[in-house]
C-alpha cells in the first residue's frame, strides 16, 4: 500500500487520493519512471494551459529524501568508527579549553561538535587524497570546524601535541591557526573559507575550472570531486547564492555541497520563525540541483514507518527551527509532552520509550548511515550538482554547557562538570584524576583503532585536506619576446589597455605556455579591445555555441567553444574573482599552473571584491590582475561611480599584492614578463595589481637602463633643463595618467619660470614604500653596521630640489614615500574626493593634478625651500587661469 505525504490542505478524499498514487505506482512499476514523470508532467501542463496559474511545488515533506529502503549498506566497522569519532571530538573540544586556559586565545566548540559525523564519513569513506594516478579531490572545511579537523590530524600523527597547544598562537611559535588559512599552513590546507559566503563561490568556480581544463583537454576526467562544507546561516550571503546559480546552469555533477543546518547563527535561530532546510531546498532545486535531505537518524525510523496517517509528518512540517532548537536545549520529557503531546495519536505513537529513549531520537547528520546513504548517492549522481541538508544539533554532545544553545558559539569555556559529562556521553578513556589535565587522545599505535584508522586513509589515497606546490618552473618568455612593445609606437597613439591585448596575444600564441594562459572578463570585452581574440581562442561555453550568433559575418564574431580559452563571465566581478583564484591556485590544485589575466573596470575591482582579493593573497593565487578605465579622471563621462581613484589604496594593503601603475608599453611588458618570472619560475608567493588606461597617445621606447627601476617602482625618465647654471630645480614624480602631465609641467616650468627638472616615473609607489620600511626596519635591528639608504633616497641623493609627486589616485598614494626624503620640501597631489562627469582636461584641472598645478605645486615648494620668490606663485595662479577660492574637490 502506497504511503500518503502530507497533503498542502486537508485530504477531502482519501480513498480517491490513494487510487491515483497506487495508478501512478503502477505506471512507473511497468513503464517506468520517466513514464510516470511524463504523465505528471502532462497533467501540469493540462491545468496550467485551461488556469494559467499553475504552481508547481519546490519542496518535499520534512523527511529524509533516502527512504531505509534505499540506503545502501555501510561499509565501515561503525563500533571503530564511532570510537575513533569520539576521540576526535575529545581533541577537538580540549584543544580549544587548553588553549583558553593558557593564554585565553579561545576557540570554537560547538560548530564542530555538531558536523563531526558529516567529515568524519567523508573522510573515511569519500574524501580521496592525491596519488601519482590521481589528482585528489578539493575539500572546501567550514571555518568554525577548524578544531575537529586539526584534531584528526593529531590523531593521523600529522600534528604535535604542541601545535595543537598552540592553536590560535603562531607569532615566534610552532603553532596552527584559527581557521582554514593555506598562507600560514601552506602544506596543509587547501582554501581559505572562514570568511563566509567565499567558500561556496570559490567552491562552484574551482568546479567549473575543473570542468574548463577538461574540456580544453588540459587535464584528463577522472571523476573528481569538490566538497565544501557549508552553514545554514552562511547560505544568506549573497556569494553563495550566486554560487547555486552557477553549479546548476553549469551541470556541475563534480561540485556537492553539505550544509551543515544545525538551524543557529552566531547569536541565534537561522530561521526561527520558519524552516531553512525547506527554503534551501526550494532554492537549490529550482536552480537544477540534487538535493538530499538527511534530517532524522534511524531511531525516527520506525516510527515514520508506523506513521500512516501521516500525523508524524504534519507534526514534522508544523513545527519551526525556533521550536526545534528549544526541543534540544531542554529534555526528553519536553519534547514528549510539546512536540508529541499535540495529539493523542502521536503520544501512543511513542508510549512504548521512555524520556531517554526520546532523547536519543536523534538528528540525521549526527547518523552515519543517513550520512554515507547521501554521500553515496550523491558521489553517483551525473548531470547537476548535489547538495545535502543535514540537520544538526549546534553543540552536539556538550549538553548543558551549550547544546542547542543560542549562546554556543561563544563558548570557549566549560565547567569541569560540563567536560566530565562530555567524557562520559562519548565513554572515553579519561580517569578522573585526568579531567583537570584534559589530555589529548590517540589510540595505540598497534590497536585495532590504530590498525583501522590507518587503513582507511590508505584506501582513500593520502591525507586530506593537503595542499601542494609548484611541481617544475614554466619556460616563461625572455623580455625581448614583447620587442614591439619596447620601442616607441611611432606616430601611433595607442593606449596601454591596447598595449595588454598585443602582449596577451603574444603570449596566447606562445608555444610553451600559450595554452596556459587563462583571459578572464566578467563583461566588456569590446571595452578593452579584445573582441579578436573571441575568434583567436573562442569563450568557452561547457555547451559549445548551439546558435548562430548575430555577428556571424564578422570577422571577431562572438564565437563559443567547448575548448573556448576565454572565460567570459557576465556581469559578475565575484564569479569572475572565484574563477580569477580557480585558475591562480591550478598549480596546487591541479598539479597544472596556468596564468591568469582578469581585465576589469579598476572601480569595479578591488573596491567590489575586496574580500575575495584577500582571500586569493591566503589561498597563495599566483595571477594578473589588470584594472582597466583605472584612475579618477581619465573615464570621460562616466562620473562618480565609474571614476576609480582609490584602488591603489586598496591594492597595498594586501600584502603580497605587487601593484604597479605604467604609463608606456614598454614599462607594461617590463612589469608582465618579470612577474611572470617571480611567480611561475622563481615560484613566489605574490600577485599582482597592474592598473592600465583607455587614452591614447604615443609612447616612447624604453630608455637604456630603465628595467631595474621599473621593477623597483621608480626610475628617471627624463629632465627639463632651464639655461643658466643657477637655474632653481625640483624633481617631478608621476605615474599612470598622470605621468604626461608631469612631463608637460616640466616644460611649463622650464620655458615660462626658468626652473629645471627631473622627471621620474613612479611606476610603483607601493613597492618604494614597502622597500623604504624593510631598509628602515634592517637600520633598527642592525645599529652596529652601516645603515642601508632606502631607494628613493638613493635615486635623489645627487638630485636636488623639492619633490612633487602627482598620480591619478588618492595623495595618500603619493604620501606613501614621504617619510624617505624627509630632507627636502614634499608635495603629494592626487585625486581626493568622489569622481564626477567631463573630459579629462576638466576634470584633472578640477582634482588639480594637471599641468598648470603641478607646476604651481612645484613652484609654491621651491618658495617654502626660499630658492625663489613667493610672488612666482602668485603670477602662476594669474598666468594659468587656476581659481584660489575653487572649492576642494575633496570635500565634495
Amino acid at each position: 500500500m502506497t504511503q500518503l505525504p502530507v497533503a498542502a490542505s486537508a485530504d477531502t478524499d482519501i480513498q480517491e487520493t490513494r487510487e491515483w498514487l497506487d495508478a501512478l505506482e503502477g505506471v512507473t512499476a511497468v513503464e517506468g519512471r520517466s513514464r510516470a514523470h511524463f504523465l505528471i508532467d502532462r497533467l501540469a501542463a493540462w491545468d496550467f494551459a485551461r488556469h494559467g496559474d499553475f504552481h508547481g511545488r519546490v519542496t518535499t515533506d520534512y523527511v529524509n529524501t533516502i527512504p531505509v529502503s534505499r540506503q545502501p549498506a555501510y561499509p565501515g566497522d561503525l563500533a571503530i568508527e564511532r570510537r575513533l569519532n569520539a576521540f576526535i571530538r575529545w581533541n577537538a573540544m580540549v584543544m580549544v579549553l587548553r588553549a583558553g586556559k593558557h593564554s585565553n586565545v579561545g576557540g570554537h566548540i560547538a560548530t564542530y561538535q555538531s558536523a563531526a559525523v558529516l567529515y568524519d564519513v567523508g573522510f573515511d569513506h569519500f574524501f580521496r587524497g592525491r596519488t601519482e594516478a590521481f589528482d585528489g579531490d578539493m575539500i572546501y572545511v567550514q571555518g568554525h570546524s577548524a578544531p575537529g579537523i586539526y584534531a584528526r590530524a593529531f590523531v593521523e600523527g600529522r600534528l604535535s601535541e604542541a601545535q595543537l597547544d598552540n592553536f590560535r598562537r603562531e607569532a615566534g611559535r610552532d603553532g596552527i591557526p584559527s581557521y582554514p588559512h593555506p598562507r600560514l599552513m601552506p602544506d596543509f590546507w587547501q582554501f581559505p573559507t572562514v570568511s563566509m559566503g567565499l567558500g561556496p563561490i570559490t567552491a562552484a568556480y574551482q568546479a567549473r575550472y575543473m570542468r574548463y581544463l577538461e574540456y580544453r583537454g588540459l587535464k584528463p576526467h577522472q571523476g573528481r570531486k569538490v566538497w565544501a562544507f557549508l552553514g545554514d546561516g552562511e547560505m544568506d550571503q549573497p556569494e553563495a547564492l550566486a554560487a547555486i546559480s552557477l553549479g546548476g546552469r553549469e551541470r556541475l555533477d563534480n561540485l556537492i555541497f553539505v550544509v551543515n543546518c544545525n538551524l543557529q547563527r552566531l547569536d541565534g535561530p537561522v530561521r526561527g520563525n520558519g524552516k531553512v532546510i525547506q527554503e534551501l531546498e526550494g532554492t537549490f532545486r529550482a536552480a537544477g540541483w540534487h538535493v538530499i535531505k538527511v534530517i532524522w537518524g534511524s531511531g525516527w525510523d520506525d516510527l515514520l514507518a508506523r506513521d500512516t496517517r501521516g500525523l508524524l509528518r504534519e507534526r514534522m512540517m508544523a513545527c519551526v527551527d525556533g521550536d526545534y532548537q528549544t526541543f534540544k536545549s531542554q529534555n526528553g520529557a519536553y519534547v514528549r509532552e510539546h512536540f508529541f503531546g499535540t495529539s493523542p495519536e502521536l503520544l501512543a505513537m511513542v508510549a512504548h520509550l521512555s524520556d531517554d529513549e526520546i532523547w536519543q531520537l536523534a538528528r540525521g547528520g549526527h547518523d552515519a548511515l543517513k550520512v554515507y546513504a547521501a554521500y553515496a548517492q550523491a558521489m553517483q549522481t551525473e548531470g547537476r550538482p548535489t547538495v545535502i541538508l543535514a540537520k544538526t544539533v549546534k553543540g552536539f554532545g556538550m549538553g548543558e554547557a551549550g547544546e542547542g544553545q543560542n549562546v554556543n558559539h561563544q563558548l570557549k569555556k566549560m565547567s569541569a562538570d560540563a567536560v566530565r559529562a562530555f567524557r562520559d556521553r562519548f565513554d572515553l578513556p579519561v580517569s578522573d584524576d585526568q579531567l583537570a589535565e584534559m589530555p589529548y587522545l590517540r589510540p595505540d599505535p598497534d590497536s585495532e583503532l590504530a590498525r583501522y584508522f590507518a587503513a582507511r586513509r590508505a584506501a582513500m589515497g593520502g591525507h586530506q585536506p593537503a595542499r601542494f606546490g609548484l611541481r617544475a618552473p614554466l619556460a616563461i618568455p625572455p623580455l625581448d619576446a614583447f620587442a614591439g612593445q619596447l620601442k616607441d609606437s611611432g606616430e601611433r597613439a595607442m593606449s596601454t589597455t591596447m598595449a595588454f591585448v598585443r602582449i596577451l596575444t603574444t603570449l596566447l600564441k606562445d608555444p610553451e605556455i600559450g595554452k596556459r594562459v587563462i583571459p578572464i572578463v566578467p563583461d566588456e570585452s569590446r571595452t578593452f579591445g579584445m573582441e579578436p581574440l573571441f575568434r583567436q581562442i573562442g569563450i568557452h561555453s561547457y555547451l559549445g555555441q548551439r546558435y548562430t550568433p548575430q555577428d556571424a559575418g564578422q570577422l571577431s564574431y562572438y564565437k563559443e567553444a567547448k575548448d573556448g580559452q576565454i572565460l567570459q563571465e557576465g556581469i559578475n566581478e565575484s564569479g569572475a574573482m572565484a574563477s580569477w583564484i580557480a585558475a591562480g591556485t591550478s598549480y596546487s590544485t591541479h598539479d597544472f599552473a596556468t596564468i591568469p589575466f582578469y581585465i576589469f573596470y579598476s572601480m569595479f575591482g578591488l573596491q567590489r571584491v575586496g574580500d575575495l582579493a584577500w582571500a586569493a593573497g591566503d589561498a597563495r593565487t599566483r595571477g594578473f590582475l589588470l584594472g582597466a578605465t583605472s584612475g579618477r579622471t581619465t573615464l570621460m563621462g562616466e562620473g562618480l561611480q565609474h571614476d576609480d581613484g582609490h584602488s591603489h589604496v586598496l591594492a597595498s594593503v594586501i600584502p603580497n599584492c605587487v601593484s604597479y601603475d605604467p604609463t608606456f608599453q614598454y614599462e607594461l611588458a617590463v612589469i608582465l614578463q618579470d612577474g611572470m618570472r617571480r611567480m611561475y619560475v622563481e615560484d613566489e608567493d605574490v600577485y599582482y595589481y597592474v592598473t592600465l588606461l583607455n587614452e591614447n597617445y604615443v609612447h616612447p621606447a624604453m630608455p637604456q637602463g630603465a628595467e631595474p627601476g621599473i621593477l623597483k617602482g621608480l626610475y628617471l625618465l627624463s629632465t627639463s633643463e632651464a639655461s643658466g647654471a643657477d637655474a632653481p630645480r625640483v624633481q617631478l614624480m608621476g605615474s599612470g595618467a598622470i605621468l604626461r602631465e608631469v612631463m608637460a609641467a616640466a616644460e611649463l616650468l622650464r620655458g615660462d619660470y626658468g626652473v629645471s627638472s627631473d622627471i621620474w616615473s613612479a611606476t610603483s609607489l607601493t613597492e618604494v614604500r614597502r622597500e623604504g620600511l624593510a631598509a628602515q626596519r634592517w637600520n633598527l635591528l642592525h645599529p652596529d653596521r652601516p645603515p642601508r639608504v632606502p631607494y628613493v633616497a638613493q635615486c635623489l641623493a645627487d638630485r636636488p630640489g623639492p619633490v612633487v609627486v602627482a598620480t591619478d589616485y588618492m595623495k595618500i598614494v603619493a604620501d606613501q614615500i614621504r617619510p624617505f626624503v624627509q630632507d627636502r620640501r614634499f608635495v603629494s597631489l592626487g585625486t581626493d574626493g568622489f569622481g564626477c562627469s567631463d573630459t579629462r582636461e576638466s576634470l584633472r584641472a578640477y582634482f588639480e593634478v594637471d599641468r598648470h598645478f603641478i607646476a604651481l605645486a612645484a613652484l609654491g615648494a621651491l618658495a617654502d625651500a626660499g630658492t625663489i620668490d613667493r610672488e612666482r606663485v602668485g603670477d602662476a595662479i594669474r598666468r594659468y587661469g587656476i581659481d584660489p577660492e575653487k572649492i576642494d574637490p575633496s570635500t565634495v
